[in-house]
């Protein structure tokens, strides 16, 4: 048997050292990364029965400001809301097949009815960025209308999600408020309604005031905490599924 130098082995030794470090360093960080993510690829491959036997709602943002061009390759942020609306909008109507509701508001708001993703999609070429944002006035309506259907019997089981993009902070900001504590004081549980305001561009003031629905509704007397605010960027690492669910549970 041929011994091969003692320079030699140590060389072959260290590259099965650094070979086995390697492993184990892949094999740690996958660790990590599935138990970070897991939750959210179960949520995204199977539909939590929380997000099932329930209607959704998108109220979409049209005043003035979203045609302002500060989106990467000097795209406005109607234009920009777009895909990622309809990206929404496909995820609720695999959820909820017989059509959501989508409202589009600015100094006033317009309702659509049973709507599908052809119909957003068509909603966006007939409306453009104009006027103010008076988000008081469609929300009331948004809300009302599901305890009006709840009243009736024809509200789903498990209740509703309503998803807000948005872009700055409203005119009416008490009524806003007003508005979603009395809704929280008209529902029996917390995962009943559930508000997701997501923020397109970075006005300080409006993720101001949407940090405070977010974390102090209840300060302003609200029974249950029923909403939720995420940046559009964190779209892009959040699946629809993972919007819904941290609506209703965060």
């Amino acid at each position: 048997m041929v011994k091969l130098p003692v320079s030699k082995r140590l060389s072959q030794l260290r590259k099965a050292l650094m070979y086995d470090s390697m492993v184990d360093l892949m094999l740690s960080r996958l660790k990590s990364l599935f138990f970070k993510y897991s939750p959210r690829l179960i949520r995204t491959m199977f539909t939590p029965d929380q997000l099932k036997l329930r209607d959704y709602t998108l109220i979409i943002d049209r005043s003035a400001s979203m045609s302002t061009e500060d989106q990467q390759g000097g795209k406005s942020r109607w234009a920009v809301i777009q895909e990622a609306t309809l990206g929404l909008a496909r995820a609720c109507e695999k959820i909820d097949p017989d059509g959501i509701t989508v409202y589009v508001f600015a100094g006033r708001f317009t309702r659509y009815d049973e709507v599908n993703t052809n119909k957003v999609e068509q909603i966006f070429k007939e409306k453009f960025p104009a006027g103010g944002t008076n988000l008081g006035a469609v929300l009331s309506d948004a809300l009302n209308n599901y305890f009006q259907r709840k009243e009736s019997g024809n509200a789903k089981p498990n209740g509703e999600i309503f998803l807000v993009v948005t872009d700055g902070a409203p005119d009416d900001k008490l009524p806003v408020i007003e508005v979603i504590v009395e809704a929280t004081r008209r529902i029996e549980q917390n995962s009943e309604l559930g508000i997701s305001f997501i923020q397109i561009g970075s006005d300080p003031e409006a993720r101001r005031f949407l940090k405070e629905l977010d974390d102090d509704l209840k300060k302003n007397g609200a029974k249950y905490n029923i909403c939720d605010t995420i940046t559009f960027d964190d779209l892009e690492d959040i699946p629809p599924h993972d919007v819904f669910f941290r609506t209703i549970t965060d």
